[in-house]
C-alpha cells in the first residue's frame, strides 16, 4: 500500500490527514486529530481458492528427447525452467564456464550430445539448444 508524497509532506507539516480503506466494509483508522481524510484502495483482488492452477507454457512439464532423458538421469517430462536449472547446476559443478569469458560455456561430452556437438555455447544460446529436445505435446494424459 504507497502512500501519496503529498500526504507526508501534510503530516510533518502538521496539517490533518486521515486513512480511510476503501471497500464494501470500510475500515476508517483513526489518527491525531491534525489529519485530513484520503481514500487508499487495495491493488490487488484477495485470492479467491487455495487450489494451485495448472502449470502453462515453460513451467508445464513436456516430454524430452532421449539424449535429454539421459542427460537428467532418465526423466522422460520434465517443465523447460527445470531442465535448465539442472543444465546450469551441471555446469557450475563441473567448472565448464570459461575462465576468461564467464558467457562461454565449454562443452563436455555430455553436454555436446544435448547442445548439437558443439565444443563452445555462449550462456544466451542454451535455451535455443535445448529447444529440439522438447517433444511435441506433453505427458501421456494430454
Amino acid at each position: 500500500m504507497a502512500i501519496p508524497f503529498g500526504a507526508i509532506s501534510s503530516f510533518i507539516a502538521g496539517e490533518t490527514v486521515s486513512f480511510v480503506k476503501s471497500s464494501s466494509s470500510a475500515v476508517v483508522r483513526t489518527f491525531p486529530v491534525h489529519m485530513r481524510s484520503m481514500t487508499i484502495s487495495a491493488a490487488s483482488k484477495p485470492a479467491t481458492g487455495t487450489k494451485n492452477p495448472e502449470p502453462r507454457g515453460i513451467m508445464k512439464p513436456r516430454r524430452v528427447s532421449p539424449e535429454m532423458q539421459a542427460f537428467l538421469g532418465g526423466v522422460p517430462e520434465i517443465p523447460r525452467t527445470q531442465a535448465l536449472k539442472e543444465i546450469w547446476a551441471y555446469i557450475k559443478q563441473h567448472g565448464l564456464q570459461d575462465a576468461a569469458d564467464k558467457k562461454v560455456i565449454v562443452c563436455d561430452d555430455k553436454l555436446k550430445k544435448i547442445f548439437g556437438g558443439r565444443d563452445r555455447v555462449g550462456f544466451l544460446e542454451i535455451a535455443g539448444l535445448m529447444s529440439p529436445h522438447f517433444l511435441k505435446g506433453t505427458t501421456a494424459d494430454g
